[in-house]
């Protein structure tokens, strides 16, 4: 639901206070009273994670995300291990919701419940719940285009992403088209490194020495074609957007401006 450890450990403690504070005996439905007070919990935070947006990342510069992007609260390689655990796309994704939206899609799609649940819940009728559930999920979902054209876009992707990671120079120049054109926006840019670049020899080798941040990559549905998010613990870092030909990428866009990238549409991609 939060997509952050720390602040799950801090809904389950406050969930625990409130029922220390209650006549436990009393009630009928333990689990179900529970579950109702820790999702009001959840998301009384994301309402105010969402007022307190996260501060801008344009004036970062460097491939490596700011501490401001990792959670302060606990150990990053376990924030890490939850986002591979829930799917670090799907994390990057719910992150764009409304947090009623995000909120009923979550309990619906992922455990379950009942709208007349979700619903005590968010303050809205059954039938509201039910639209903000199909409204996530459409977003979610995204709307791709035929999917063997996305079937074949990933195994590209899945394949450049494993170059950049083994920092092996031929298997991606391999992936790309020999005139490749690769543009970094000021905000993504990296000192030393051009922001603009042409050929696949000239960028493989300076696309290895930017890739440190390669291990928080995975692919993503991007405006509706396969992409990818570089995303530390579910926090939206960077983007990168690509175009395709004969099996080859022949353009690579990398967006660091945090209000691009929050215009940007973004789906899970399909295996």
């Amino acid at each position: 639901m939060l997509g952050s450890a720390g602040e799950a450990d801090d809904a389950v403690q406050e969930a625990w206070l409130r029922l220390s504070r209650s006549d436990a005996g009393a009630i009928e439905n333990l689990g179900g009273w529970l579950t109702t007070v820790a999702a009001r919990v959840c998301l009384d935070m994301l309402r105010s994670r969402t007022s307190r947006r996260e501060e801008s990342l344009s004036a970062h510069t460097t491939d490596v995300p700011p501490t401001s992007v990792v959670s302060k609260t606990i150990d990053p390689e376990q924030e890490a291990v939850l986002a591979d655990s829930v799917g670090l796309a799907l994390l990057v994704v719910l992150d764009r919701l409304d947090p009623a939206e995000r909120l009923a899609f979550v309990l619906h799609d992922l455990f379950g419940s009942s709208f007349d649940e979700i619903a005590e819940v968010v303050g809205r009728t059954p039938e509201a719940t039910r639209q903000l559930a199909s409204r996530a999920r459409r977003r979610v979902q995204g709307a791709p285009p035929p999917p063997a054209e996305l079937t074949q876009q990933r195994k590209v992707i899945d394949k450049f992403l494993a170059a950049l990671r083994a920092a092996d120079f031929d298997a991606l120049v391999a992936v790309l088209d020999p005139d490749v054109a690769v543009h970094v926006d000021e905000a993504a840019a990296t000192p030393g490194i051009p922001k603009e670049s042409h050929g696949a020899a000239a960028w493989a080798k300076e696309g290895i020495k930017a890739a440190r941040g390669a291990r928080f990559a995975r692919p993503v549905l991007v405006d509706g074609t396969v992409g990818v998010v570089i995303a530390p613990s579910g926090r939206l870092f960077r983007i990168l957007r690509f175009t395709f030909a004969n099996d080859k990428i022949t353009s690579i866009e990398v967006v660091g401006d945090s209000k691009v990238l929050q215009s940007i549409e973004l789906a899970v991609a399909p295996e």
